[in-house]
């Protein structure tokens, strides 16, 4: 039997799909725990679950562990039941329970890792953060960023915006983001936005070069969701194209080391979105202690930046936030959806 607090979590997260738009990923968590018993390890393992279940989303681990069959054609009969096709709850149940039998190593062992999704739609919330960077410092910008997955945000600059009757980037551009705009104040766009270097880092990253690790990526953006599907397929390519580099390192280690290496005459930015969160204590602490550190050193011809896009408090948006050295002051300039669906601009 599954316990009620599984049932619970598996309800909670199907109405978090229902609300992001991804009805068939919502049905997949409403069926999934009615399908789960002893008798497979999959099964077994959700059952037994010891860590917390939503901090895990343990839920998505699962899906895309489904998801990944069906990308990789291991499954006709599963993929038979994935959009574009429509079943009955009845038909996808069947269909799910054969699969979970069929490929049982498979999933159980897909659990062990966390979901990545490298959301790209985030970098519609960032560029305004990096366009104030640029105007107010004159520099180039080093971006380096913790938690990037594949680093696909790192080429923020190769996209293409929309925010109302603004345009930013070139209109041709393979991936387009266009978020609501709200409040009364329009997103400032003005800047000479040059890129000097990118680099990221994440204590496991997406080899986007090796197929397996690119459908380990892919497996986790929601099966009905064909334009944010499209939109990482293209982002993957231009980050190839950029031939990002994003180093398996411990974010703090990787800030210290970067921080060293920074150049005369160009904005160091140290940038992350809905990672800071999971960080360990001990890891905040050492890149407080050295953008502060670095931010003593700051100049005119070498300032220092943070960019974050993050949830403050129990907010229910996430917050753009810019600290500039010299001066090390901290402006909020926007409210943000997490998932980059809208943006209300609140900084000077």
């Amino acid at each position: 039997m599954i316990s009620d607090t599984l049932l619970d979590y598996f309800e909670y997260q199907a109405k978090a799909c229902d609300g992001l738009g991804s009805p068939f990923t919502a049905r997949l968590c409403r069926l999934l725990p009615t399908l789960l018993d002893d008798r497979t390890e999959t099964g077994r393992s959700v059952k037994e679950w010891p860590g917390n279940f939503r901090a895990d989303a343990l839920a998505l681990r699962l899906t895309g562990g489904l998801h990944a069959l069906v990308l990789a054609g291991a499954d006709d009969s599963l993929k038979a039941v994935y959009p574009p096709y429509e079943v009955s709850d009845a038909g996808l149940a069947t269909a799910l329970a054969a699969a979970i039998e069929r490929h049982d190593s498979f999933l159980h062992d897909y659990l062990d890792s966390a979901p990545q999704t490298n959301e790209v739609a985030r970098a519609g919330m960032l560029l305004p953060g990096f366009l104030a960077i640029a105007r107010e410092t004159g520099r180039p910008l080093a971006i380096r960023e913790i938690g990037s997955s594949a680093g696909l945000n790192l080429v923020f600059d190769r996209f293409h915006y929309v925010y109302g009757a603004a345009t930013w980037g070139d209109a041709n551009a393979p991936v387009a983001l266009s978020p609501e705009v709200r409040g009364v104040d329009p997103v400032p766009l003005e800047g000479d936005l040059r890129i000097a270097s990118r680099a990221g880092s994440d204590i496991s990253p997406v080899d986007i070069a090796v197929e397996a690790e690119r459908n380990r990526l892919l497996s986790y953006v929601w099966a009905d969701q064909a334009l944010r599907f499209s939109r990482i397929e293209a982002a993957i390519r231009l980050a190839k194209e950029e031939r990002v580099d994003v180093a398996k390192a411990d974010a703090a280690g990787f800030v210290r080391t970067e921080l060293a290496n920074r150049r005369d005459g160009e904005a160091f930015v140290l940038f992350h979105s809905i990672m800071w969160q999971y960080m360990p204590q001990p890891s905040k602490d050492a890149i407080h202690s050295a953008l502060d550190e670095a931010g003593q050193g700051a100049t005119r011809e070498a300032p220092v930046a943070r960019l974050r896009m993050e949830p403050l408090g129990d907010a229910p948006h996430a917050t753009l936030s810019l600290t500039l050295w010299p001066g090390g002051e901290t402006r909020r300039l926007a409210k943000c959806d997490y998932h980059g669906r809208w943006i209300k601009w609140t900084g000077a």
